[in-house]
């Protein structure tokens, strides 16, 4: 697995547990959190853009099914802007990609 897969997981991973354990008092994965990571995970797996790999935000490719697409948005436009608190590195490394 190439590094841009890992460091897109490891920020999907961060954003998800920071989610569920700030947003919703969770001490570890709820299950529904974890079925979302998992989802996310293999998603990861098997992208074709490999180490080209845009930001999910920025794909030309939706490859997430429409409810899992919108669970992902909502623990993400909460959990984005508390990672620069939580993960600060993370963060500014993701956002460049962005640009």
């Amino acid at each position: 697995m190439n590094n841009r897969i890992k460091e897109e997981k490891k920020v999907v991973e961060q954003m998800i547990s920071l989610y569920c354990r700030q947003k919703e008092g969770n001490a570890s994965l709820c299950p529904a959190c974890n079925e979302v990571l998992e989802y996310a995970m293999k998603r990861l797996d098997h992208c074709r853009y490999g180490s080209n790999k845009p930001t999910c935000r920025k794909c030309p490719i939706h490859c997430y099914s429409p409810d899992m697409r919108m669970r992902t948005k909502a623990i993400m436009r909460w959990s984005g802007p508390r990672m620069f608190l939580y993960h600060p590195v993370s963060a500014v490394k993701h956002l460049l990609r962005e640009l």
